[in-house]
């Protein structure tokens, strides 16, 4: 998952106007709400949630690598 910053929204504007939130995640598959100038929310699709389940005898390790390999350079831009 790549960050648009033109998905990235402040905490209040996601308070006071969600509907614009919904459209962001609409039109781009998600949007990130930040707190104190800092990523702390993931808004997603429903449908792209559906794909990210985990069976239930699914190792948490292994999910939590398996995410994280699939947003690798999300972690890695938020950690500069």
């Amino acid at each position: 998952m790549t960050v648009n910053t033109k998905t990235m929204v402040p905490m209040t504007e996601a308070n006071q106007n969600f509907s614009r939130v919904a459209r962001l995640v609409d039109e781009n598959g998600s949007a990130v709400i930040m707190k104190n100038n800092v990523p702390r929310y993931v808004i997603l699709e429903f449908s792209q949630v559906e794909q990210e389940a985990v069976l239930p005898d699914e190792d948490v390790l292994a999910v939590s690598r398996r995410i994280m390999q699939k947003n690798k350079k999300v972690y890695e831009a938020l950690a500069k």
